[in-house]
């Protein structure tokens, strides 16, 4: 299981649902449930599908908004990642996630 640590504000956005698609520098890491951390919460998400590829290739005209809820057009979700990650370039994953289902 992937242990992703987030943004006090992406991990309300996950919580929430606003945000299914979770992109992150690098290539995809092994298992089908991620775990977000912010401070002492928790929360774990069902993965259904990873892309790997650019960042422009990951975030489309399509999904910016679930990737970057607040994003009013598709260059403010690829600025947001880019000031964390620092860079566009290299290799990014997108994982489309979902709640887990009650056992």
């Amino acid at each position: 299981m992937p242990l992703f640590m987030a943004k006090k504000e992406v991990f309300a956005w996950l919580k929430a649902g606003t945000k299914t698609i979770d992109v992150r520098k690098g290539r995809p890491r092994h298992g089908e449930v991620a775990i977000f951390q912010s401070g002492a919460n928790n929360l774990e998400l069902s993965i259904v599908k990873k892309e790997i590829g650019a960042l422009t290739e990951v975030i489309t005209q399509e999904n910016f908004r679930s990737i970057i809820p607040i994003a009013k057009h598709l260059n403010d979700a690829v600025d947001y990642l880019q000031a964390i990650y620092g860079t566009k370039e290299g290799v990014f994953t997108a994982y489309h996630l979902t709640q887990m289902k009650k056992r």
